[in-house]
């Protein structure tokens, strides 16, 4: 039984499992019963009865979302800074490269690794060679449009310089995909200047969008920022309380109501809180489980004029959180709240959890949404500014 469950089955009230999962813990050395009780003890009955719902809901992900939260709870926060060689060995600090390299072996094996077996089983270039190149970028989730497009390229490249080796194709692929990144490159950082500024975050249920909110709060806390959060997806059963899981963690304030309250509640008084408090940063989580796309409409509609009334003077950003491992069906949720919002760039998680990682490419080739941060792991620092150079670098292993 992994720390996860055991730790499920104390929310569930499971009162004859208690002694034992301790003990288990505390054998296995997972976390400490001082770790959990601390933690598990700051809820209300009413709100711990919330958590089993989760096992019930639609969509799966969500309990893996809270997993992940919990994780970010029992983890010592030394092992988010550092890895350790072996127990006595020296510890050493893994850079972040290093990580976008680890975090990327997935999207690097079905890409870039069958690209260097392609190149290997040919000795010259010919139309078979390209084609089965086509079919490789295809199925990575690059989509017909863009792997068109990147072809089209490398065909004029191929005939302008007289290409004859196999292994100059791959030049010519890494170019034209640094190429297609690049030119969203200038809006690739978050716009958080002048202060205050304001975060939307969007996106449906089960990609991350808690997770990756709490990730956020962290990267600006360690800048000196002062941050403030605000629980305004209050339709997602234990929604707020995972946010507040990730604000006592980060060690910033959430702004939550009841659940079931009016977002746009939860936003105006979030901005009267900011105000008041001078925060520099204010991220505002929203609802992700909306029935279609009027409803959406209209939910988003009303928090963004809430936020033009009563904070107008923020520099504001909206950003679209999707999980990477959902391929094509990500474009189409990029898609769907392009329509009923103006997106100002992408956080796309769980990168390290899929081979399909060309979605990154096929989204900044479709939509022209810059990709502003990117998952490519649990730990804090897994979340990372996207760069457009150095994701080409780390997926073709340089």
């Amino acid at each position: 039984m992994s720390v996860f469950k055991k730790i499920f089955n104390r929310f569930k009230k499971d009162e004859e499992a208690d002694k034992e999962i301790m003990e288990e813990l505390q054998e296995e050395g997972e976390v400490s019963e001082e770790e959990i009780l601390k933690e598990l003890e700051s809820y209300s009955e009413e709100e711990a009865e919330v958590f089993p719902g989760l096992e019930e809901a639609e969509d799966i992900n969500e309990e893996e979302e809270l997993e992940a939260d919990i994780e970010a709870l029992i983890v010592p926060e030394e092992e988010y800074e550092v890895e350790a060689e072996d127990e006595e060995g020296p510890v050493e600090r893994v850079s972040l490269f290093k990580r976008l390299k680890e975090g990327l072996s997935k999207t690097k094996q079905g890409i870039t690794g069958k690209i260097e077996t392609l190149i290997k089983s040919y000795q010259k270039v010919d139309e078979e060679l390209l084609e089965e190149l086509e079919e490789i970028l295809i199925t990575a989730d690059l989509g017909v449009q863009t792997t068109m497009e990147i072809m089209d390229s490398i065909r004029a490249g191929i005939k302008k310089q007289n290409i004859k080796e196999p292994e100059a194709v791959k030049e010519l692929l890494k170019d034209k995909l640094k190429e297609i990144l690049e030119s969203l490159s200038a809006d690739e950082k978050l716009k958080l200047e002048p202060s205050p500024a304001i975060v939307l975050v969007v996106g449906v249920n089960g990609v991350g969008k808690t997770t990756s909110i709490g990730k956020i709060a962290h990267k600006l806390k360690k800048q000196n920022k002062k941050v403030l959060l605000a629980a305004g997806d209050t339709f997602r059963a234990a929604a707020s309380d995972q946010l507040k899981i990730w604000g006592d963690r980060v060690g910033v304030e959430v702004i939550r109501h009841q659940e079931g309250a009016d977002p746009g509640a939860v936003v105006y008084d979030a901005i009267a809180a900011a105000k008041a408090r001078k925060v520099d940063v204010l991220i505002c989580d929203t609802a992700g489980r909306l029935h279609n796309k009027k409803n959406l409409m209209s939910e988003l509609g009303k928090i963004f004029k809430i936020v033009d009334r009563e904070y107008g003077e923020a520099t504001k950003e909206v950003l679209l959180v999707l999980d990477a491992t959902t391929g094509q069906n990500a474009i189409q949720q990029a898609k769907i709240f392009k329509e009923v919002a103006d997106i100002t760039g992408l956080v796309l998680t769980k990168l390290d959890g899929t081979a399909k990682g060309g979605v990154v490419i096929a989204i900044s080739s479709e939509l022209k949404i810059p990709v502003k941060l990117i998952g490519v792991g649990e730990k804090m620092e897994d979340l990372q500014d996207f760069e457009a150079k150095s994701f080409v670098e780390a997926l073709f292993g340089e």
